[in-house]
Formats: C-alpha cells, sequence, structure tokens
C-alpha cells in the first residue's frame, strides 16, 4: 500500500506544477502585446505640420495712381524654397486705351485693344534685382483665362523698364500691351517663388 501511495503522489505534483507554470506563462505573453498609447500621439502631431507648405506673400493689385512693395528673390537648384533677396516698388502712372495709330504701328491688336501702360519700378530694398517683362504680362478678366498681352510696340521710345535695378535705383517707362478688351487685369507673371501666381497686379480702367 506505501509504495502505491507514493506512485499515486507523484502525478499529482506534476500535475500541479504544469498548471501553475501554464498559469504565469499565459499572464507573461499578454503584458508586451499592449501598443504604448503615447506613441501615436507623438507622431500625429510631427506628421501634420510636415504637410504645411510656406505661405507667399499676398499680391497688390493696384490701381492707376497707387503703389505697392513686392518681394524679389531666388530659389535653390531645386527650384523650391523661395527666399526674397530685395524688394521692388510698383507705381502705376497711367493707363490709356490706344488705337494702332497713336503708337505708331499698322499691326492690329491679335487679342483686341491695345493699352498703354505707364509704370514706375523702383528697387526699395538691399541688393539688385533684373526685371524683363516682355513675355511676362498676362491679361485676363472674370470670363477670359490668362492671355500673353507682351507686344514689341513701342518699343526704343523713352526708358526701358527691363533692365538690373540697383537698390535705390527706379525707371518710369511705358508697355503697349495687346489685351481682350477694356477692363480686366494685367499680371506681372515674373517671379521665382513657386507658390506666387504674379509680383503684382494692375487692375486696367473699364473705359
Amino acid at each position: 500500500m506505501r509504495a502505491y501511495i507514493r506512485r499515486a503522489c507523484v502525478p499529482a505534483v506534476l500535475v500541479g506544477a504544469l498548471l501553475t507554470g501554464c498559469s504565469s506563462g499565459g499572464d507573461d505573453k499578454a503584458a508586451p502585446e499592449k501598443a504604448p498609447a503615447s506613441k501615436a500621439a507623438v507622431e500625429k502631431p510631427a506628421g501634420e505640420a510636415s504637410e504645411k507648405a510656406p505661405s507667399s506673400a499676398p499680391v497688390p493689385t493696384l490701381s492707376v495712381g497707387q503703389s505697392g512693395t513686392w518681394d524679389y528673390g531666388e530659389t535653390d537648384e531645386y527650384g523650391e524654397n523661395f527666399k526674397a533677396t530685395t524688394q521692388m516698388k510698383t507705381t502705376v502712372v497711367s493707363a490709356k486705351y490706344v488705337t494702332p495709330e497713336e503708337v505708331d504701328t499698322s499691326n492690329e491688336p491679335e487679342h483686341g485693344q491695345y493699352i498703354e501702360l505707364t509704370l514706375k519700378l523702383e528697387n526699395v530694398g538691399k541688393a539688385p534685382a533684373e526685371i524683363l517683362t516682355y513675355g511676362m504680362m498676362k491679361w485676363e478678366d472674370d470670363q477670359t483665362a490668362a492671355q500673353d498681352a507682351s507686344t514689341l510696340e513701342g518699343v526704343g521710345e523713352g526708358d526701358a523698364l527691363d533692365t538690373t535695378y540697383k537698390p535705390g535705383q527706379s525707371v518710369t517707362g511705358k508697355l503697349v500691351l495687346d489685351v481682350g478688351h477694356k477692363g480686366g487685369v494685367v499680371s506681372y507673371a515674373g517671379t521665382e517663388d513657386p507658390n506666387a501666381e504674379a509680383s503684382f497686379k494692375v487692375k486696367l480702367p473699364a473705359a
């Protein structure tokens, strides 16, 4: 009987040990499966901040007699990260609708109407600025998408706006533009800023 009792007790001890081992092992595996709550909270704001694009300065829209300043600058080798190097000032001196005869040409306006726009450009910053208006003057209105308004009419008469402006220098000159009709807006699209549609705009008179 004693031998029988010893053999019967051994399996009971082993079973108890196995049960204890399984119970503690289950508790150890459950803890690592919990995801840290702070990780998502830290990474989300950083992701949102990186998606925000740098904002550009407002484009001045000027009528006759008004002035406005705008940034002149450059980008990096990839055409990104615009940096202003100086500041230009535009004054709209006058805007006069003219006929081909008044600008001494036999060419009819391709888009419909010539306008003689007199501007004063001035470098009010601390670095040189190279201004090229030809091919950079766009006209549009509420119904017509932007169209190139540049012409070669009147070139050679008076001071040229297309030049390099050193700090403190200015030029008052005329541009003869070809627009669709009276009214609308002319934009100077000569800017390196990839986030800006134009450097300045001129609101043309309705008559």
